[in-house]
């Protein structure tokens, strides 16, 4: 099959070497991919988000599949263009992407379906910012109702700086969600839909701060693992009496009761729903819903995955998922860490020149995924974006995947490059851990 990814990102690259991986893909294209996508496959310039331009871009070259890879085309229902077309699509519509477009409407979706969350206010002035403020207390929770590029959030201890960024939003022309601070540690989870059949992928987690010990704002994503031991024994028993693991409590009780839910509605699921999950004291809480493929988290589990991309994504584009589907995995850790630009996430500097990605994958166990990269007027790989390259390592066991990605990090530099030094620490320490909950009476 042919096959066209669009996208300008890390998670299109990810999924780009991925369906490389697959025999059945013959061949593929990327829109508008980036340096490193093009040193890979052939790109087209064509603007992510114009869905009249991406369908003449896929009639042209009679594409089998288009997987859409970021949040803004499909809001901007690039996926219904398609569609109309006739051309099979992996990405849902710009009605169903509203999961992530508005956290509003995610939260009246997850209401009407009963996925626990956490308790919310919509405000769309500070009177009711305030009053939401002082309802939950600290740490405060305040995310922007639409699109941020993952950036949105503030999760202070500070009143005065959550009020200020809702009046932000307000003074913006948008709105916010005031929300309960959910305890416990977040995990990743990406399960894909043919709007009726479901397959999740590994549990994986992301680190959204800048600076290490997740201090510092939030940003798109630092860095992922996967698996996560500390999941194991995880269990919690429903009322059908059946004990499930962390993934089936999460398929049981956000992942499928949201889907029925949207297709009650009329619009249907078709894609993959990126589950961002708190492990709580009181059990599983959805934190976001995201409606693609995450990103950071997405380099670190398509590296481990061993079933064909190309003909999974398909058979959810066009409904033959089936009912029980099981994915192969490769044995292992899989760890990325984010290399970002000076100045991430604020005003991130471009046009700086990359050096060492080439010694960096020649490294064994190591691969480079480009995200924001160009080329300048002398052929010279330059930073293009806030977060820049993404270093996979893979190994056995989680510390010898995580070596290996800081040590293809130790390969790349640019004036101004940074990363965290701790991804993943916290879970090589030990220091992190969840109980079951116990059965609600």
């Amino acid at each position: 099959m042919k096959v066209l990814v669009v996208g300008p990102g890390g998670r299109e690259h990810a999924i780009v070497r991925a369906l490389l991986r697959d025999s059945s893909v013959t061949q593929v294209h990327a829109a508008p991919g980036n340096a490193g996508i093009a040193g890979d496959v052939t790109c087209h310039a064509v603007d992510a988000s114009d869905g009249a331009a991406v369908t003449e871009l896929a009639q042209r070259e009679s594409y089998d599949l288009v997987v859409v890879g970021p949040e803004a085309p499909l809001a901007a229902g690039v996926s219904d263009a398609l569609r109309a077309a006739g051309i099979p699509v992996f990405g849902p519509s710009r009605d169903a992407a509203q999961l992530e477009a508005s956290k509003a409407f995610a939260k009246d979706v997850m209401a009407a379906a009963g996925v626990p969350t956490a308790q919310a206010v919509h405000a769309a002035d500070a009177e009711t910012a305030a009053a939401a403020l002082d309802r939950f207390g600290a740490p405060y929770v305040v995310k922007d109702d639409g699109l941020a590029a993952g950036k949105g959030v503030v999760v202070t201890s500070d009143r005065d700086a959550a009020l200020a960024h809702a009046q932000a939003c307000f003074s913006a022309g948008g709105t916010v969600v005031i929300e309960e601070f959910l305890d416990g540690p977040e995990v990743s989870l990406f399960v894909l839909s043919d709007g009726q059949n479901l397959v999740p992928l590994s549990p994986a987690q992301d680190f959204k701060r800048i600076f290490d010990n997740d201090e510092g704002p939030n940003t798109g994503g630092m860095g992922a693992y996967t698996p996560l031991d500390w999941l194991q024994g995880y269990t919690e028993t429903g009322d059908d009496g059946v004990t499930r693991d962390f993934t089936g409590i999460v398929m049981d009780q956000v992942a499928r009761p949201t889907v029925e839910e949207m297709a009650r509605r009329g619009t249907p699921f078709i894609g993959v729903l990126y589950c961002g999950l708190a492990v709580t004291s009181r059990g599983v809480r959805v934190v976001e819903f995201n409606v693609r493929f995450g990103d950071p988290e997405t380099q670190a589990v398509l590296e481990r995955l061993e079933t064909p991309l190309g003909q999974l994504l398909l058979d959810a584009a066009t409904g033959e998922l089936g009912a029980g589907r099981q994915l192969a995995w490769r044995d292992g850790y899989a760890v990325d860490v984010v290399l970002a630009a000076q100045n991430y996430p604020d005003a991130p500097r471009k046009g700086d020149v990359i050096t060492g990605v080439e010694e960096a994958e020649a490294l064994a166990g190591v691969a480079v995924l480009h995200a924001g990269t160009s080329t300048n007027d002398d052929g010279a790989l330059v930073t293009a974006g806030g977060r820049v390259l993404a270093v996979v390592g893979t190994g056995g066991t989680l510390a010898e995947a995580v070596e290996r990605a800081y040590a293809g990090v130790e390969k790349i530099s640019w004036d101004g490059a940074q990363h965290r030094s701790d991804i993943a620490a916290k879970a090589l320490a030990g220091h992190i851990s969840v109980s079951s909950p116990e059965r609600q009476a």
